[in-house]
């Protein structure tokens, strides 16, 4: 493994720079590339087939470019649908992101809990699967809040959070059956902890947000552990869309160590 050989984090918008956040908190010094498929968002929207071809397609190609020592999928739409056919198509190591359920039944004291995510995350029966191994016994709630995404992203951009949008997410969960007693809620996106502030005042102070991107980023170093790094450079930022879509995410995506940014 090549001490430059960089630690690709993929998202199908910009929802991912919470786990690379996480990820320079364990590995400062490690070589990353962010590449965002901002030409395909959103996913949620997307039938399955087209996000596992759109998905596997990208990653093999943009593994060919960057020689990666480690693809992480930062986004839980991808991951529950397309994360078996690309450790299929790629030979190094894939790190997935899934919903936070199994820490979330841990620590709820009511057994009831939420999830927000995509439409096409809250549907899966990879979700089904993590709910009937970790949560037995207690209620999942789910609710797609696509809205959600398009917030966290303008917020990025240093624009207005539209509160509609957070107050449907949030009636969304509370309106259905049993949801007044929700007191966790799983983000199961990557991009709605960067909407964390917002939604812990929706739900009130007694309800626990809970979302993967610590543990992903454990898992990450897990696999990396032992190897060199070597960053010469800033991480380098890549969209499958207009370049200038990060034109006004300058000073977010620097802050996350991301100094060049290109178009693939």
């Amino acid at each position: 493994m090549q001490p430059d050989a960089p630690i690709l984090i993929f998202d199908s918008g910009v929802g991912g720079l919470t786990v690379l956040a996480a990820l320079r908190e364990i590995l400062p010094d490690a070589p990353v590339i962010f590449a965002a498929d901002q030409a395909g968002l959103p996913y949620g929207t997307k039938s399955e087939a087209e996000i596992a071809a759109r998905v596997a397609g990208l990653l093999g190609r943009m593994s060919e470019r960057y020689r990666p020592r480690l693809v992480c999928i930062a986004c839980n739409t991808a991951s529950t649908i397309a994360l078996g056919m690309v450790r299929d198509v790629l030979e190094i190591p894939i790190v997935g992101t899934v919903p936070a359920i199994k820490p979330a039944a841990a620590l709820t004291r009511t057994g009831t809990i939420g999830l927000l995510g995509t439409e096409a995350t809250i549907r899966q029966a990879y979700v089904d699967k993590l709910e009937a191994e970790f949560a037995h016994g207690k209620r999942l709630i789910r609710q797609a809040a696509p809205g959600l995404v398009t917030a966290a992203e303008a917020k990025l951009r240093g624009e207005p959070v539209d509160p509609d949008e957070i107050a449907k997410a949030v009636a969304g969960l509370r309106e259905q059956q049993g949801g007044a007693k929700i007191d966790t809620v799983v983000l199961a996106c990557t991009h709605f902890p960067l909407l964390h502030t917002e939604l812990s005042q929706a739900l009130g102070p007694d309800v626990a947000l809970i979302d993967g991107s610590r543990g992903i980023a454990r898992r990450i170093a897990s696999l990396c552990e032992g190897q060199e790094f070597q960053a010469d450079s800033g991480g380098l930022a890549v969209t499958t869309g207009p370049l200038e879509n990060f034109a006004t995410l300058g000073a977010v995506l620097e802050s996350h160590g991301l100094t060049r940014a290109e178009r693939f």
